[in-house]
C-alpha cells in the first residue's frame, strides 16, 4: 500500500514528521508537497494532487494536512472514489476505516498535537475495511451517486 501525503504551510511541520514516521514504519510513500515552508501556498493544490493520486492508484491511501482540515477535506471529496474524513481521534478513524473504507485521512494541523496525529496515522494505516455486506452496499451506493453527479 502506497501512501500519498501533502500539506500547505499550516500543516507543513506536522507533514514532515508524518513523512519520517512513514519512513520509520517502512511504508512506501510519496510526498507531493509542500517541500519547503511556503507561507502563501494554498491547500487546494496539495489536496488535489493527493486525491488524484489515491483515486488513480487502487489500494493506496492519502494523508492531507491544513489548518482546520476542512478545506483539504472538501477538495479531496470532490474526486470520484475518494472517501476522505477529518480525523478526530483513534476510535473515529478506526470506525471510518472499518465501516467506510476511508482512504484519505485529513489532519487539522492547528488543532492536533503530534502524539494524537501519530496515533491517528497508525489507526488509519492498520485498520482494515470489514467488508460486511451492508458496508459494501453503501460503497456501491456512493459510487452510483458519483456517477450521477
Amino acid at each position: 500500500m502506497k501512501i500519498f501525503i501533502g500539506a500547505d504551510h499550516r500543516g507543513y511541520e506536522l507533514k514532515e514528521k508524518i513523512a519520517h514516521w512513514l519512513f520509520d514504519m517502512e511504508y512506501p510513500y510519496q510526498d507531493v508537497g509542500a517541500h519547503r515552508l511556503e507561507p502563501d501556498d494554498d491547500y487546494t493544490k496539495y489536496a488535489e494532487e493527493v486525491a488524484s493520486l489515491v483515486a488513480g492508484n487502487e489500494g493506496s491511501r492519502g494523508v492531507l494536512l491544513c489548518g482546520s482540515g476542512v478545506g483539504a477535506d472538501v477538495v479531496a471529496n470532490k474526486f470520484d472514489g475518494i472517501r476522505s474524513s477529518i480525523g478526530k481521534d483513534v476510535f473515529q478513524i478506526e470506525a471510518g476505516r472499518n465501516d467506510d473504507d476511508m482512504n484519505i485521512l485529513v489532519i487539522a494541523a492547528d488543532f492536533t498535537d503530534e502524539r494524537d496525529a501519530k496515533a491517528m496515522l497508525i489507526a488509519f494505516l492498520e485498520t482494515k475495511f470489514a467488508g460486511k455486506a451492508r458496508y459494501e452496499r453503501r460503497l456501491q451506493e456512493i459510487r452510483e451517486i458519483e456517477v450521477n453527479n
